[in-house]
């Protein structure tokens, strides 16, 4: 008798494990053909967490939330620093996610230095606190001066409130009309000692351009410089901010005049049309290399009224605050405030003042030097 086979048993339970040898029987559709089934959801679902844009927001407002922030102002109460300081304090805050108050304290003395100071070492670093300071600060540093203790470049910079236009101005008589006469004529003009921008430039312009400036030392401020120019003493004033003069002498530049405006003291040309003919001091370089100096010292015009937090501020929080800076400067109420305090507003964003700071250290060795000794000579005004 045949022997029995036990290939087919055996095949039959490897197919069976297999789930059989039938064909599977086709699911029932639960979606119209052509249109993607819904994926399946758990049970239960945990609500969904802030986007990573949102998160930060939501942080910044719940830090700031019922807190005081302190604007600190290197200069003395009163004075123009002060008051653009106490101007940005009253409507900034409303733009700070959490809505916190802002106070200005005053930390004058050493050019504003003892505030930089203060707030890169001593501050806290958590976005609670501040400052403005002189728009020289930065260049003190490079310079090498006595009692900088920061470095500059760390700050974390707001923004600027206007970007500061000098002037250099003759009187009528004085033989000279135009900043050419310069190069061959001597020009009396006044000072309020070393540092101030009515020594500095002058001195700046003799060093670097060739010009021929006196130096009168000795006058206690500008409005007796004015009066000097007034009493034939002087014969112009050199340092001198256009909005300083458009709201103080107004009447010297009406016919007849009194005086010449004969430069422009910045990196860019203001828009007055008065000054629309008025050269601007880049533009008098004799070379390269002159132009990359009369940049790097004349770049503290573009940072008027800066304004930086300490290093170590957490990043979210510096956004926050350059965001609010910026978007103060488009207030109506603000505008209106400042219009009012007769504030020249030029605003420049932090963003902006960051890479003026940075371009000021990326300068070449040699002209770096050159503006170390003709800052020495010209006595490092801030």
């Amino acid at each position: 008798m045949r022997k029995r086979s036990v290939f087919t048993p055996l095949l039959a339970i490897a197919l069976l494990s297999l789930g059989g040898c039938a064909p599977a029987a086709a699911p029932t559709p639960t979606t119209p053909p052509g249109k993607p089934a819904a994926p399946t959801q758990p049970a239960a679902q945990a609500p969904a967490k802030p986007t990573e844009a949102a998160k930060p927001a939501e942080d910044v407002a719940a830090f700031y939330r019922g807190k005081t922030l302190s604007i600190i102002v290197g200069y003395s109460a009163g004075g123009g620093y002060d008051l653009y300081a106490r101007v940005l304090a009253e409507h900034m805050k409303k733009y700070i996610p959490g809505n916190p108050n802002i106070i200005v304290q005053n930390m004058p003395g050493g050019g504003s230095l003892v505030a930089a100071n203060h707030l890169f070492n001593s501050a806290p670093k958590d976005g609670t606190v501040f400052g403005i300071v002189g728009r020289g600060v930065a260049q003190s540093e490079l310079a090498g001066a006595e009692g900088v203790q920061f470095r500059a470049r760390e700050f974390n910079w707001l923004g600027s409130m206007n970007e500061e236009v000098s002037v250099c101005v003759s009187r009528v008589d004085s033989g000279v009309s135009k900043f050419e006469d310069l190069y061959t004529r001597t020009l009396r003009v006044g000072g309020t000692g070393p540092g101030a921008d009515t020594d500095f430039f002058p001195l700046v312009l003799n060093a670097v351009l060739g010009t021929k400036f006196e130096l009168i030392p000795g006058y206690p401020g500008g409005n007796e410089i004015n009066l000097g120019m007034e009493r034939g003493e002087l014969q112009g004033r050199c340092g001198w901010s256009w909005s300083s003069v458009v709201s103080t002498r107004a009447d010297w530049l009406k016919e007849p005049r009194f005086i010449n405006v004969l430069i422009q003291m910045a990196l860019n040309k203001h828009k007055d049309p008065q000054l629309r003919d008025v050269p601007l001091v880049l533009d008098l370089a004799k070379n390269q290399d002159d132009r990359a100096l009369l940049e790097l010292l004349f770049s503290r015009q573009t940072m008027g009224r800066p304004f930086m937090a300490p290093p170590g501020v957490p990043a979210a929080r510096v956004q926050a605050l350059r965001d609010a800076f910026m978007r103060t400067m488009e207030d109506k109420e603000f505008l209106e405030a400042a219009q009012k305090a007769n504030l020249e507003l030029n605003p420049a964003s932090g963003q902006a003042v960051q890479q003026i700071v940075d371009k000021m250290f990326s300068t070449k060795p040699e002209i770096i030097e050159r503006f170390k000794k003709v800052y020495r000579e010209a006595g490092g005004g801030t």
